[in-house]
């Protein structure tokens, strides 16, 4: 799987993780954010994302910090979480 990390409106990271099939340029194209943060392949791996690779096209590349954010948006969310939200 293939992931972007973009820069929000707020200054902070976040993460697109998307199918192979697309480009990381076709992907960031459809994306509402300025600045592309890193890019590239993430996998599972016995409970852990491990980030690698990059993106010539987007001039991005995985960095240490990637797996640790892509993680924290797959947390468990916090009490108070918006109806409808998907909880295991």
């Amino acid at each position: 799987m293939k992931y972007l990390i973009v820069e929000d409106f707020a200054g902070q990271p976040v993460p697109f993780l998307f199918p192979n099939r697309v480009t990381h340029a076709d992907m960031r194209e459809q994306l509402p954010y300025s600045k592309v943060l890193s890019a590239g392949y993430v996998s599972l791996v016995n409970g852990r994302f491990i980030c690698e690779g990059g993106d010539a096209d987007v001039g991005a590349a995985a960095n240490e910090a990637d797996a640790a954010v892509i993680a924290s948006f797959f947390a468990p969310m916090a009490a108070g979480a918006p109806e409808g939200a998907c909880l295991a």
